[in-house]
């Protein structure tokens, strides 16, 4: 008799698997939407380019399963008015919403009640790990912040000054930079952490911030930044000083890629958006179907839903002059459908 090895009988089975999954109703993926099922996400500055590419996965995800998209938040930098357009998703009763909270703690009440109304929230970018949402997707931020300081280290030596701009408030943001500075301080503490200063996402802070900074250290030799818009304030006024400052950031936009090719900017380390986005629909969309499952744990007499996943890395990106054509924004959404 002729035996079959493991990866054989895995092969047969998925063949099966396969072809009864065309035979008939009784088949039918669980992973479709009812007529009309639809998700949310929400945002904070909500014209922000980030968020493109994140929604395009969102809705690439909703497309293939039947179920309806939609973009929500609010264009400012105002966690009372995200709150009041998270309330106003509410309202029309979607099966769940993919948020990005600004801020941690002023969002745990509303995810909590949301959820309590049969609306399940997962969180992605930024998370409020004190709520009862399901699910966090994100990029590594200690992987981020590690990648960053050892890259610094290999430009400009083990012995330096450095710099960051901060965002506190958001948690990314937050552990970007408390994260490096950390690490700097275990591994090089010949690198001396000379500035810090918070300029909340605002070029022309970041702009302020950064020429002081030069101004009382003029022999600078890297920054740190959490997010894009401050890298392009940070940019300018190393440009107006003549200075020679190596310049990292996390995330991208247009501007910062333009100073990337340019050789202003050293490089940038990129959330991969469009997994973030999908993925992050498929975990919303399970949150909301979480009796398609039966895991073997004591979620029945808990009382809790099962779909619990506190962390999943969506990866990033190195950003740098050779790859930077990849991460054109009006490239990638040329065809596309951007509502």
């Amino acid at each position: 008799m002729k035996t079959v090895g493991l990866a054989g009988a895995i092969a047969a089975a998925t063949m099966t698997i396969g072809l009864a999954s065309t035979g008939g109703a009784s088949a039918q993926s669980k992973f479709a939407c009812e007529p009309g099922e639809t998700y949310i996400m929400n945002v904070m500055v909500s014209a922000h380019p980030y968020w493109v590419p994140v929604y395009q996965g969102f809705k690439q995800a909703a497309e293939a399963m039947g179920c309806e998209a939609v973009f929500s938040g609010t264009p400012d930098y105002d966690i009372t008015k995200q709150i009041a357009s998270f309330e106003q998703d509410l309202v029309k009763s979607p099966a769940g919403i993919l948020l990005h909270p600004m801020q941690s703690d002023p969002f745990i009440e509303p995810i909590n009640r949301a959820i309590e109304s049969g609306v399940e929230i997962v969180t992605f970018a930024a998370d409020s790990p004190d709520s009862n949402r399901t699910a966090y997707i994100t990029s590594d931020n200690l992987a981020e912040a590690k990648f960053a300081a050892e890259e610094i280290v290999k430009q400009v030596g083990e012995s330096g000054e450095y710099a960051v701009l901060e965002n506190p408030g958001q948690s990314n943001h937050d552990l970007r930079v408390t994260a490096l500075v950390s690490y700097m301080e275990e591994n090089y503490p010949d690198m001396k952490l000379v500035g810090r200063q918070a300029t909340n996402q605002d070029s022309n802070a970041a702009y302020r911030a950064t020429a002081s900074i030069l101004q009382a250290n003029p022999d600078l030799d890297a920054m740190w930044i959490p997010e894009a818009g401050s890298a392009e304030g940070a940019v300018a006024a190393v440009q107006e000083a003549e200075a020679d400052v190596l310049i990292m950031h996390a995330d991208i936009t247009p501007t910062t890629l333009e100073h990337i090719k340019a050789g202003n900017i050293h490089m940038a380390l990129n959330p991969n958006q469009g997994i973030q986005g999908f993925v992050g629909f498929v975990a919303t969309f399970m949150a909301a179907h979480s009796d398609m499952f039966d895991p073997f744990n004591d979620y029945k007499v808990s009382g809790y839903n099962p779909m619990q996943i506190p962390f999943i890395d969506n990866g990033f990106a190195v950003i740098t002059k050779e790859n930077a054509d990849s991460f054109d924004l009006n490239a990638y959404m040329e065809g596309r459908d951007p509502s």
